[in-house]
């Protein structure tokens, strides 16, 4: 690289550090839900829910009183593939312990999905809506923000946080991971 090239990638380096660049780039919260666009810089914040930072998302883990739901998507295998298609399933590492619901954070649901969602948040909290929920997905990523608004404005826990570093941060401190599968849908 010439001494033009590091003199640039050095201010550029400063600029990014100063948070003037786009590694800190921050979107404010949406009026309802983000419909588009989901693996997009997310707000620093989201009302109704406590924002939590990986040491604070991992000691929660340890404590075990915390339900976490994974909220990435997952493409299902089609049902009517023809005979001899590969299908290579896509494995998800997940933080231990977590139930993966997948497709629930989607700025809009199907009617089915709202059932399928309710119900994992159900079987996750034993139905009490005090029972603290930790949602998360990779960084980035909009599912899991907008799963955890819908579980405070639309469902009413109480309880909820919402962990914007998701296995992206969890892996990057080094805690385990283990693969999981989706709560199949009804």
């Amino acid at each position: 690289m010439s001494r033009r090239g590091w003199v640039s990638a050095l201010s550029l380096f400063a600029w990014v550090l100063a948070g003037s660049g786009p590694a800190f780039a921050e979107a404010p919260e949406p009026e309802g839900y983000r419909m588009e666009a989901y693996r997009a810089p997310v707000p620093e914040t989201l009302e109704g829910a406590t924002v939590v930072g990986t040491e604070l998302a991992h000691t929660l883990w340890l404590e075990g009183k915390t339900a976490f739901i994974d909220a990435l998507p997952h493409t299902p295998k089609p049902k009517n593939l023809p005979e001899g298609t590969l299908w290579h399933e896509k494995p998800r590492q997940s933080i231990p312990g977590a139930l993966w619901l997948a497709n629930v954070g989607y700025g809009r649901l199907a009617d089915i999905t709202d059932r399928y969602f309710r119900e994992g948040l159900k079987k996750a909290t034993g139905g009490d809506h005090g029972h603290p929920l930790l949602f998360f997905c990779l960084a980035d990523c909009w599912m899991s923000w907008n799963a955890a608004r819908r579980a405070v404005l639309d469902y009413g826990y109480t309880a909820v946080y919402w962990y914007p570093s998701g296995t992206d941060g969890w892996a990057e401190a080094g805690y385990p991971l283990e693969a999981i599968t989706p709560v199949p849908m009804p």
